[in-house]
């Protein structure tokens, strides 16, 4: 293990955060928010000294070497690391009273979870709000994947950190160098969000509420500047391009590659897109349905908003609400806690199992299913124009255990808070899933204040986790790891 290298990469992360925090230390200075200012510049100043400390100390060893077990620890350390420094502000400002709060906020930012303590967002500084959204764009992509995007400047290969953050179980790689993939999805990333931003803009909003509104949806996470979520701006044509756009979160960006290159072939090939469009369709119609017959909505054309809004929002694990849905009718609200347990594509800024390790679990049970009528029969895994052997299947199937079993312990250990089971764990389940917002009788405005402190930062531990989907932490908790 190279831990000179490990920490000089930690210290340009350092470095590449505080560069960014400028931005809500301008937004401070220009509304006269002192306090709010005064966190940032101590942070950004604290971060850098640090940073150049570090550099100092590993002078001597200047080229950088990152094999696979540097890349678990670092980007396992970076997300920490991000959350550390990013809470200061918050609570260098007394924007919540206990670091704890403010930890779990940032956290929760970053990883896209979008769970909060707070019950008053409005109340805040808005370099602070600007801040906390912010993370979730960071987030949403993942921070490390961007600097790659910019690696060469230290000499550094990235291919082993993208395979440690990025999300699904496989990873397109349509450019020849890795340095190069990673630019073409923030170029992609970046240009949905200036579109969006535009489009918001255009119905409305001003810059500030477009922008973080834009932050929630790309990155697919949904904090929002206002304490009713979108539906506190109380616009259709709001809705309708955060439905589109939190959609397009959920696709895997590869797609969209192709889109530029003209590959439509290759694009109506992607089994994982067919299905995620299918059940997004699927669902929406059938809860439009239900809420028409229930009289929960007068007309077809809210009807319909407000049920692809909660569907999209739902299965990219965004998070975002314009309407309680804990009152829709029970088969709605069973069918949106489905779409948010199966996800959105791998290789997205959405959460979840993802509709492709769902997809292929689906089709190993159905060969089994097949092989117990025909014991001599050879099967594969295929969906759409991707085929899956053996090891990636058991990969899947490790994953999916992995989930449900760190589902359960985390639920037997935020117990010990003495809620009830059912926000015992729908709250383990939303920071496990990525989802933050209350589902399943919790409602729409539940946040985690109620629970202590020292279950904040298991929460914390949950929302990393399934952010990084489990196997990048847990093998640091494995003899073998650190073995030589």
């Amino acid at each position: 293990m190279s831990y000179s290298s490990v920490f000089r990469f930690l210290s340009y992360i350092m470095l590449f955060i505080a560069a960014l925090m400028l931005i809500p230390l301008f937004i401070a200075f220009h509304y006269a928010e002192r306090s709010a200012a005064n966190g940032f510049l101590l942070t950004i100043a604290l971060m850098g000294l640090l940073s150049f400390y570090i550099l100092h100390l590993t002078h001597w060893d200047k080229e950088l070497r990152i094999g696979t077990r540097e890349s678990m620890l670092i980007v396992s350390l970076t997300w920490v690391v991000m959350a550390i420094f990013g809470a200061l502000p918050l609570y260098l400002a007394e924007s919540l009273p206990t670091y704890s709060e403010c930890f779990f906020e940032i956290m929760s930012g970053f990883t896209t979870a979008g769970a909060t303590v707070l019950s008053d967002i409005e109340a805040l500084d808005r370099s602070i709000i600007f801040w906390r959204s912010m993370t979730n764009w960071l987030g949403g992509m993942g921070v490390v994947v961007l600097f790659v995007a910019v690696l060469p400047i230290f000499g550094v290969r990235g291919n082993a950190l993208v395979g440690a953050e990025s999300v699904g179980p496989a990873k397109s790689k349509f450019t020849p160098t890795i340095r190069g993939t990673a630019g073409v999805l923030w170029c992609i990333y970046l240009g949905l969000s200036v579109l969006q931003t535009l489009l918001l803009m255009l119905g409305g909003l001003d810059s500030f509420n477009a922008i973080t509104v834009m932050f929630g949806t790309i990155g697919a996470a949904g904090f929002a500047a206002l304490n009713d979520s979108i539906g506190g701006y109380g616009s259709a044509y709001v809705e309708w391009v955060c439905t589109i756009f939190m959609f397009l979160a959920g696709v895997n960006f590869a797609i969209f590659f192709y889109a530029i290159k003209r590959n439509f072939l290759k694009i109506r090939r992607n089994g994982e897109l067919r299905i995620y469009a299918m059940i997004t369709v699927f669902s929406t119609l059938c809860i439009t349905a239900q809420l028409l017959i229930t009289g929960t909505y007068g007309s077809l054309s809210e009807a319909l908003r407000k049920s692809a809004f909660h569907v999209v929002s739902m299965m990219t694990t965004t998070g975002f609400v314009v309407d309680d849905f804990n009152l829709w009718p029970m088969f709605s609200q069973m069918l949106l806690i489905v779409v948010c347990f199966i996800g959105a594509c791998s290789g997205s800024a959405g959460g979840g199992i993802k509709v492709i390790r769902i997809a292929v679990m689906m089709r190993l049970g159905y060969n089994s299913m097949i092989k117990r009528i025909h014991p001599n029969s050879v099967s594969s895994i295929q969906v759409g124009e991707s085929r899956f052997d053996s090891h990636a299947a058991l990969s899947i199937a490790g994953y999916i255990g992995c989930y449900f079993l760190t589902l359960f312990l985390g639920s037997v250990i935020i117990a010990f808070t003495e809620k009830d089971f059912l926000t015992c764990f729908s709250s383990v389940f939303l920071c496990l899933g990525n989802l933050g917002t209350g589902i399943g009788g919790l409602g729409s405005s539940f946040t985690y204040a109620i629970f202590p402190d020292w279950s904040l930062w298991v929460f914390s531990f949950l929302m990393l986790a399934g952010r990084l989907e489990f196997y990048t932490i847990y093998t640091l908790f494995t003899r073998a790891f650190w073995k030589r």
